[in-house]
């Protein structure tokens, strides 16, 4: 791959060279920089991974559509990459960008189809009314350990950890796996130094979970995706469930997270706070355009050498989606304006056959959307304890959510489970 293309119409002068997807920017001001790299490069960038690893950034909404709308083009098959033979084997987006794992993010064609079918079947089985049952009844518990303090960290004390609570009924771990599952998932999806370390942990806990279910089957995810898996291994029912839980924890968290930051610091959803106008629904939804947890998505590869953007793309070269930048594409947002009413044509559950599957996407948002709730009704006067302006993120190009969200309100008593 050339790691500086030239744009058609332009002197090597012009170019000013790719982009690292790295830095404290995408945590402090990432439009700015998306807006820039728009304006260097237009709406294919040429970018470095870690290790100084060659890419590319689909930053433009109709590009971020033609590629996830083409699988035969821009492929999910990551052996084609051209760059397997200098990645080393620490390298640290390896959780992320795997050349020899079987899960549904890699495949292709028919077997994707049937593997998303049995995902989505095993998802559809759970009852939605019992979803929001019991994630009401963790939210209360996480409430209860810090109702009378009157403040708290709703980031570590509450987004962090209630989607792994309802994750782990759902897919029947036991409740105190939790807390471990919460910092291997972080850490892997973080890509720093102890990814490999977080995706080890996971696998050992899937396989070893998928291993008691395959014995005895219970009314949970996994025993449903093991009865429908058919031609399907164990092994490849444990990477599929390793994938559900990666792209369902931190994305919710930080939907929520994200959610109660926006209701907190606009004055537009203040009112929302004592039954206003703008509605938990509208404050999530634009959430999903404006600040969405799922930031940048590795990735896609191209099948053979083609242009997109104005950028000739290589056989073999990696695309990653730039979902937030899409999102804020001028391109289709012409008036600039927030999106809180029911358009829903952002890209932050993805685009075509690897989009995210509607039954899990539903059940992120019975999660986030009751977890809001719940902090709204039970703390009705909850506050920032601190100026919104000192909020700070995670420092990721991938997911992007707060690093705390510090509130007061008025102390309350524990409910002790008498809701």
């Amino acid at each position: 791959m050339n790691a500086c293309p030239v744009d058609h119409g332009q002197g090597a002068a012009k170019d000013p060279g790719p982009v690292p997807l790295s830095g404290p920017r995408f945590a402090t001001e990432p439009h700015q920089l998306y807006r820039e790299v728009r304006r260097d490069h237009g709406p294919v960038a040429p970018i470095v991974l870690p290790g100084d690893v060659p890419a590319w950034l689909v930053l433009g909404y109709r590009e971020l559509h033609q590629v996830t709308t083409d699988p035969a083009l821009f492929t999910r098959d990551s052996q084609i990459w051209n760059q397997w033979p200098g990645i080393p084997a620490d390298w640290p987006l390896h959780p992320m960008i795997s050349k020899d794992q079987p899960s549904i993010l890699y495949t292709v064609g028919e077997r994707h189809s049937r593997r998303s079918q049995v995902i989505s079947s095993a998802l559809e089985g759970a009852d939605p009314f019992e979803l929001r049952k019991y994630t009401e009844a963790f939210a209360d518990e996480l409430i209860d350990g810090f109702c009378s303090a009157g403040s708290c960290d709703l980031i570590a004390e509450y987004a962090m950890l209630l989607p792994v609570r309802v994750l782990a009924k759902l897919f029947g771990f036991p409740d105190e796996a939790g807390p471990a599952l919460v910092k291997a998932m972080n850490d892997m999806i973080n890509g720093g130094p102890d990814a490999l370390a977080g995706q080890r942990h996971i696998a050992g806990s899937v396989i070893g979970l998928v291993a008691e279910r395959s014995a005895e089957p219970e009314d949970d995810v996994p025993s449903r995706m093991l009865a429908d898996a058919g031609e399907f291994t164990d092994d490849e029912v444990s990477r599929d469930l390793m994938v559900m839980m990666a792209a369902a924890h931190q994305p919710t968290a930080d939907w929520i997270g994200n959610s109660l930051r926006l209701m907190l610091t606009d004055d537009r959803f203040a009112a929302s706070l004592s039954g206003g106008r703008h509605s938990v629904a509208e404050a999530m939804n634009e959430v999903l355009w404006e600040d969405t947890p799922t930031q940048n998505v590795a990735g896609r590869w191209a099948s053979r050498d083609t242009h997109l953007g104005g950028k000739h793309i290589q056989a073999g070269d990696l695309l990653i989606l730039g979902v937030a930048a899409a999102n804020a594409d001028p391109q289709v947002r012409t008036d600039g304006s927030a999106l809180t009413g029911g358009n829903n044509a952002f890209l932050s559950f993805g685009h075509g056959e690897h989009r995210c599957p509607f039954p899990a996407q539903e059940t992120a948002e019975i999660i986030a959307r009751t977890g809001i709730e719940a902090i709204l009704d039970r703390l009705p006067d909850v506050d920032l304890s601190v100026r919104a302006e000192d909020l700070t993120r995670r420092p990721s190009p991938w997911l992007r959510g707060l690093t705390e969200l510090p509130v007061r309100f008025t102390p309350t008593p524990a409910l002790g489970g008498t809701r």
